[in-house]
C-alpha cells in the first residue's frame, strides 16, 4: 500500500487530502506534517509529526500544499533524503525555484501551480489560441478568496507564460500587473494579469483574446478545493513511476 506524506496537513487543501485518502484502497495518509494540532480525527495508522526526517523516512511520496518558505524547508531536507514530491505551493521566489530544479536532479518532482485537470487543459487551449490569434490583445483576470496571500495567482502567471511562449515572448518582459492614470495606449505585446480578492471564491481564471469586432474568453472556475486534492493524489500515484526530473500536471495526464 502506498504511504503518502502530507506536508501542510492542517491547511484547507491538506485536510481534504487526508479525507480523500481515507477511502482510497491504494493509498493512505501515513505521515501528516504540521506544527499545530490536526483539527479533525486522525485516520487510523496516521502519525502527526513536526519532523521532516520522520516525514521523508516514512513516506513513499510527499504532497506539499503549504507556503513558500515551508516548501523551501522541505526541498532542503529532501536533498539529503530524496523522496518523490508533489508540490502545489504557489508564490515561490527565484531561489526557491532554483532549489526545486536542484532537487529534481535527485528525485522525481511534480510541480504545478494548479492541480486541476481542467486548468491543465486550459493551459493548452491558451497556447493554441495565443498562437492562432496573434493580432488579438491578451488580458488575464483571476479571482480568489480574501485569505489568499500571493497575487497574482500562480495559475494566472502560468497561463500568462503559456500565452507569451506561444508568441515567442518572455512573460516578464511584457507583463502588466496594474493600470492607473494617464498611461497611454495599450502596447501590442503586453499581457495584463489582474487579481481580484474577496469572499470565499475558490478560484476563477479568465483569459481573454480581444480584437476589433470580436473577442474570445476562456474560463475556468473551481467550485471546490476538492478538485485540487484529487488532482494531487492522481499526481502522487503517477510520480512514483517516473525517473528523477521536474514534471507538471500536464505530464501526468499526457498533455
Amino acid at each position: 500500500m502506498l504511504r503518502v506524506g502530507i506536508h501542510g496537513s492542517t491547511g484547507r487543501v491538506g485536510q481534504l487530502l487526508v479525507e480523500n485518502l481515507k477511502g482510497d484502497v491504494l493509498a493512505y495518509p501515513h505521515m501528516l506534517h504540521a506544527i499545530e494540532a490536526y483539527p479533525g480525527v486522525l485516520p487510523e495508522g496516521a502519525v502527526l509529526t513536526e519532523s521532516y526526517d520522520q516525514l521523508l523516512d516514512n513516506s513513499d511520496v510527499v504532497i506539499d500544499f503549504t507556503i513558500a518558505f515551508a516548501t523551501e524547508s522541505l526541498l532542503e531536507m529532501a536533498l539529503d533524503k530524496p523522496t518523490p514530491l508533489v508540490i502545489g505551493t504557489t508564490g515561490l521566489n527565484e531561489h526557491q525555484k532554483n532549489l526545486l530544479h536542484e532537487a529534481s536532479q535527485l528525485m522525481p518532482i511534480l510541480y504545478s501551480t494548479n492541480m486541476s485537470l481542467g486548468v491543465a487543459v486550459l493551459n493548452k487551449l491558451v497556447a493554441i489560441a495565443s498562437k492562432s490569434l496573434s493580432d488579438f490583445d491578451i488580458e488575464i483576470v483571476e479571482q480568489h478568496h480574501r485569505y489568499k496571500k500571493d497575487a497574482p495567482s500562480g495559475t494566472a502567471i502560468t497561463l500568462g507564460e503559456h500565452a507569451a511562449n506561444a508568441r515567442g515572448l518572455n512573460l516578464e518582459d511584457v507583463r502588466v500587473s496594474g493600470r492607473n492614470g494617464l498611461i497611454g495606449e495599450r502596447s501590442k505585446d503586453e499581457i495584463a494579469i489582474m487579481a481580484l480578492r474577496g469572499g470565499d471564491i475558490v478560484g476563477r481564471h479568465t483569459v481573454g483574446f480581444y480584437n476589433n469586432g470580436e473577442f474570445i474568453e476562456l474560463n475556468h472556475t473551481a467550485t471546490s478545493r476538492d478538485t485540487f486534492a484529487k488532482g494531487a493524489i492522481k499526481a502522487a500515484k503517477w510520480i512514483l513511476n517516473q525517473d528523477k526530473g521536474l514534471y507538471t500536471i500536464n505530464d501526468c495526464i499526457g498533455l
